[in-house]
């Protein structure tokens, strides 16, 4: 099956849409098909606000309207406790309060933008996918990341090569109560990082403090900037330290 065949089949679809490459590419595909598509955004405290740009921002090259909700994930203590399943708990939230918000709009097909790249062992997040019978039709197709971000840069979207960029809670290690409060200084901290040209990175609580993750080609500007990042985020954090180990780039 390809792209194509899947939206002649699948005519009239609700999309979960992230703004990031995958989602952006998958909205792109379906609009190009003619399938009558309606694209979800669920704003929580686990979104940073450049994403929501991102998302109206490719809706309108599209020409699309984008369905904005917003979900209080924090009111979960599923979520919270911050278990080593926490994706699944919050997933399955966000998923269920997509799906009723498409029902209501009279879309009973749901698909997201999982590729054919994504590990689709055991992972929470593909669980909740099959629970709720949510199609992932890159993955279907056999469409990978690398393709998504070709035939992105080739249609002229934006975010052909947009870094993955997960969710704030991810910075919270496993087991530490989420607040709003530490998602806060993590997404501060992380905009000002872009305001400084840093591109693919991660601020993660430890200790008490921050630990700043860049990339080997990032390493070398951190390092010469560090005390003026500092400085900054001292505003957040008491403690600030520069991981020596290089994380992987985003794919």
């Amino acid at each position: 099956m390809n792209i194509n065949e899947f939206f002649n089949e699948h005519k009239k679809v609700a999309l979960a849409f992230s703004g990031g490459a995958d989602s952006a590419y998958l909205l792109y595909a379906a609009v190009k098909c003619g399938a009558d598509i309606a694209p979800y955004f669920v704003k929580s405290q686990f979104q940073p606000e450049f994403e929501r740009d991102d998302a109206h921002r490719l809706a309108e090259q599209l020409g699309v309207e984008l369905h904005e909700i917003s979900v209080d994930v924090l009111q979960f203590d599923d979520v919270t406790d911050n278990p080593a399943d926490r994706c699944y708990y919050c997933k399955r939230h966000i998923m269920g309060a997509i799906r009723a918000a498409a029902a209501a709009d009279g879309y009973d097909t749901l698909i997201d933008g999982t590729n054919a790249s994504d590990d689709g062992g055991d992972r929470p997040g593909m669980k909740v996918l099959r629970e709720q019978n949510i199609l992932s039709p890159l993955r279907l197709c056999g469409i990978t990341k690398s393709e998504v971000r070709a035939r992105s840069r080739e249609a002229g979207l934006f975010t052909w090569n947009k870094p993955a960029y997960a969710c704030l809670a991810t910075r919270v290690p496993t087991g530490e109560r989420i607040s709003g409060e530490k998602l806060e200084a993590v997404e501060k901290s992380e905009e000002y990082l872009f305001s400084l040209g840093f591109t693919d990175f991660r601020v993660r609580l430890r200790d008490g403090g921050a630990l700043l993750q860049f990339t080997a080609k990032q390493q070398e500007k951190a390092q010469a900037e560090l005390e003026k990042i500092k400085a900054e985020l001292s505003k957040y954090f008491g403690v600030i330290k520069l991981d020596p180990k290089a994380r992987a780039e985003s794919q």
